[in-house]
């Protein structure tokens, strides 16, 4: 194999060995970039003389993920480099500083790549909503990768990156994780620091890893977990090392499966591979048995008021006076350069979201709508509670559907916050959730297992998710580009 095509866990014993160095591995990785990213398109910036530079000061770290080169969402501020959130009204900013997680990462010398694509504002499910170009899942370069992490996805997927960073606010890391065949965790809110993260939604953001396989996963959880000063909804919990969690047996390990997941229009073959999944679990020693999140069915309807608000209120920020564009055709008023500039520098998404939040805080409407959906979460939160307290973890598809093609679902925007449903959930309780690969479908698509979790408990996430993947071969399997 190339390496490129190795994971990380597995290039970081051939660095210790002296079998490989940092260099020509950033080396391998820049040259499979050239060879496909201008059919991938998974970045929006490249920085290879930055990655080169980390990799030849690898030497200086013992993190065990020194020199291995990453990948990082474009709505992350990273310090002198361009950070526009795949949007054209922050299509010239440069930070001043770089997010918490990019500075752990800077410590323990992981070569930057370069910034990768995504919903703009992380707001879709597709990355087709970016405001400069759409990204290809490297499995089928027809369809989408999957959203809004879609550029990371892809990269590591395709070999682009070794490792990367995503944000997840409604399945943004997960989603596309099962749609690229790799793995995503979105970790318990307030596990990873959200400083410097551009905000979509501030009660629902996380920041999290997209990897090759679990192993990976764990150590660079380990890397960016812990509290945060500058974030002041950052926990102040010990953090276990999460690779002490990969045990290959599940003796003793209790898992639910909610019935509410498997409908809501679910593919035939991925109702098919989860059922397959649930068997390689019990295999392990898990034991499997049906249970009911009774309120699930009413996630969407309130994520859609909740993240919007939120998002309102956050992008409010983005005026054309601060930072970013600014229109040329605004008339010497302020008013108009206000409007004019947000009405030609936001995307149709982004301006849905706005108006959605919007009318659900103004007068009249708070109680009826914005209030009623807190209300709707707390239910939900309840209903993971009562779960957790007879099952260790919850499993059910990442996605009710494989990757669909790119423009299938641009214009119906319910059918594409559907692509969400199974997600969702995860982020309105503020629980850790994972997805792992458990099949591909007749098209050769990946498809995703979900596993959800107690609050601050990963490390069962990470058991469950190595027993499966130890007994099946789908996560070693890559894309030919």
């Amino acid at each position: 194999m190339e390496l490129f095509e190795l994971t990380a866990h597995e290039l970081g014993d051939l660095i210790r060995k002296r079998q490989i160095d940092a260099r020509e591995l950033t080396e391998s990785v820049l040259e499979r970039l050239e060879a496909v990213e201008d059919r991938v398109r998974a970045y929006l910036t490249l920085t290879p003389e930055l990655a080169r530079e980390m990799a030849k000061a690898s030497s200086e770290s013992e993190s065990p993920l020194a020199g291995i080169p990453v990948a990082v969402k474009d709505n992350f501020c990273t310090k002198g480099i361009l950070t526009t959130c795949a949007s054209k009204i922050l299509h010239n900013f440069v930070p001043i500083y770089d997010a918490t997680v990019v500075t752990r990462a800077k410590e323990a010398k992981l070569p930057f790549v370069g910034k990768t694509n995504m919903d703009e504002f992380a707001m879709g499910s597709s990355t087709e909503n970016s405001g400069f170009r759409p990204t290809s899942n490297p499995w089928d370069l027809g369809r989408v990768p999957g959203g809004s992490s879609g550029g990371t996805a892809a990269a590591v997927a395709a070999g682009e990156a070794i490792l990367g960073f995503g944000s997840d606010t409604g399945g943004s890391i997960r989603q596309p994780a099962s749609f690229c065949g790799v793995v995503g965790l979105k970790p318990t809110y307030g596990r990873v620091s959200r400083y410097g993260l551009v905000a979509f939604a501030s009660s629902l953001d996380q920041i999290g890893p997209i990897t090759k396989d679990v192993t990976d996963c764990a150590l660079l959880l380990n890397l960016i977990s812990g509290h945060d000063r500058l974030d002041s909804t950052s926990a102040d919990l010990p953090v276990p090392d999460f690779t002490q969690a990969l045990n290959p047996s599940l003796d003793g390990l209790t898992i639910g499966v909610p019935a509410e997941f498997l409908g809501l229009g679910t593919e035939e073959e991925v109702k098919q591979s989860i059922g397959a999944a649930i068997k390689v679990l019990e295999s392990a020693g898990a034991v499997c048995e049906e249970t009911s999140l009774p309120h699930v069915e009413y996630a969407l309807p309130c994520y859609y008021l909740i993240a919007p608000a939120e998002a309102s209120s956050n992008l409010a920020r983005y005026d054309g006076v601060k930072y970013g564009y600014r229109s040329p055709n605004a008339k010497n008023e302020v008013l108009d350069m206000y409007q004019t500039t947000r009405r030609e520098g936001f995307g149709a998404e982004v301006k849905r979201r706005i108006m959605l939040g919007t009318y659900a805080l103004s007068a009249g409407y708070y109680d009826a709508y914005y209030l009623k959906a807190l209300k709707v979460r707390t239910l939900i939160k309840q209903d993971f509670d009562i779960a957790f307290q007879r099952f260790d973890a919850l499993i059910c598809p990442t996605s009710p559907t494989t990757a669909f093609r790119i423009g299938e679902k641009t214009d119906d925007p319910l059918q594409m916050y559907l692509s969400d449903v199974c997600t969702i959930p995860v982020n309105l309780a503020g629980i850790p959730a994972i997805s792992i690969p458990c099949g591909f479908d007749r098209k050769g698509l990946p498809i995703g297992l979900q596993i959800m979790g107690k609050p601050f408990d990963e490390s069962t996430l990470l058991r469950a998710a190595y027993g499966f993947e130890q007994r099946t071969d789908y996560h070693l399997r890559r894309p030919t580009l």
